[in-house]
């Protein structure tokens, strides 16, 4: 099978979770390091889908691996080769689709409940899952593009996932936290959960790793059911 090819905006918002289930799988896969320069194929004839991860930047700065991005996004979409979006992923998938991505009214950092649409595409993605604790680091949002369907959403954040048939899938959440990961994204954001502590919907750095193992062990569940209905798309 030929590789998938996940995208990394910054050097602690790797793939995670994402790239063990992979493993586990067998799926190859290949790591386009923006955060070090890495360039953005052109085509994508050599790989079985496409993965955008998180990054601390916004899709409406003027930094040039961005529109490339936003073109391959279009070409997959078009070519029905499938692409997953994580928190600015799938912002970048936003972007590329026609949708717009604007402050939201609140950040949200830390853990938070996240609602399963009821509808046919999110039972999909999320099986019989009604409600789960999702990872959450953010201060922007998305409106759904032409021909999308929300599939989750947050107290604070109505628009936390959308699917566009049964192979793209955007999430503003974090579902590829690894224990490890969370732990870094706290010492490295300290200041930004310092200076949010006033929303409502964030949580400060010991709170968010209070009984971290439980909630990335629910948490990896539910992305292993999410993640094996994506890999059901992928191109030969």
């Amino acid at each position: 099978m030929k590789p998938v090819i996940i995208f990394r905006h910054y050097h602690i918002e790797g793939p995670g979770y994402f790239s063990d289930f992979l493993d586990t799988q067998g799926i190859p896969w290949c790591l386009i390091k923006i955060d070090e320069g890495d360039a953005v194929p052109s085509s994508l004839e050599a790989y079985s889908g496409v993965v955008l991860m998180g990054g601390p930047m916004s899709v409406n700065d003027d930094l040039p691996w961005i529109p490339p991005v936003l073109d391959l996004i279009r070409k997959a979409v078009n070519a029905d080769v499938p692409v997953l979006g994580h928190c600015l992923g799938a912002q970048l998938m936003t972007k590329a689709l026609g949708g717009q991505v604007t402050q939201n009214a609140v950040k949200e950092i830390g853990w938070g409940e996240v609602s399963v649409s009821v509808n046919s595409a999110a039972q999909h993605w999320f099986g019989e899952l009604e409600s789960f604790n999702a990872f959450h680091w953010h201060g922007e949002t998305f409106t759904l593009p032409e021909g999308a369907t929300h599939v989750l959403a947050s107290k604070h954040c109505e628009n936390q996932a959308y699917s566009i048939g049964q192979k793209h899938l955007a999430l503003q959440c974090h579902i590829e936290m690894t224990g490890m990961m969370v732990q870094e994204w706290c010492t490295v954001g300290a200041e930004e959960v310092a200076s949010a502590r006033h929303s409502p919907a964030v949580q400060d750095v010991e709170t968010i790793q209070q009984t971290l193992p439980l909630h990335c062990f629910f948490l990896n569940k539910v992305a292993k059911q999410v993640y094996t209905q994506w890999i059901k798309g992928l191109v030969n």
